[in-house]
């Protein structure tokens, strides 16, 4: 079964930058769209965005689109999302997920693998 294991994080001040990283065990995350998903206090757990390996494509939601991006890197098994620009709104727990996914990056219900969390927090 594929096991994730995320790294990163932090707190930084606003329009700073940080990197998380996601690595697998288990299996090939080159065979799984990567989702990440970001929890904010009292909110609910939310899709930011994913690399679908079937469609190949990177799908990057509204509210990180030219902050966020989302690289792998398959000789370490292991996918990146770096962070520029943050904003105090980007404080949160980050997941990553592993699913298989004809296209788009769906649901959270279909990510069968999930990294423990990495915290992250932007503030003056």
């Amino acid at each position: 079964q594929l096991q994730l294991v995320q790294s990163g994080g932090g707190s930084v001040l606003p329009g700073g930058s940080l990197r998380l990283s996601c690595s697998a065990s288990g299996g090939n995350l080159g065979d799984y769209t990567v989702g990440w998903f970001r929890q904010a206090p009292g909110k609910e757990r939310a899709g930011i965005l994913c690399t679908n390996n079937n469609d190949g494509q990177t799908y990057i939601g509204k509210s990180v689109k030219g902050r966020f991006t989302v690289t792998r890197d398959n000789a370490k098994n292991t996918v990146y999302l770096q962070m520029n620009s943050l904003k105090l709104e980007d404080t949160a727990d980050y997941y990553c997920a592993a699913g298989t996914l004809l296209y788009g990056c769906g649901s959270a219900h279909e990510y069968a693998s999930w990294g423990q969390g990495s915290q992250v927090a932007v503030s003056e």
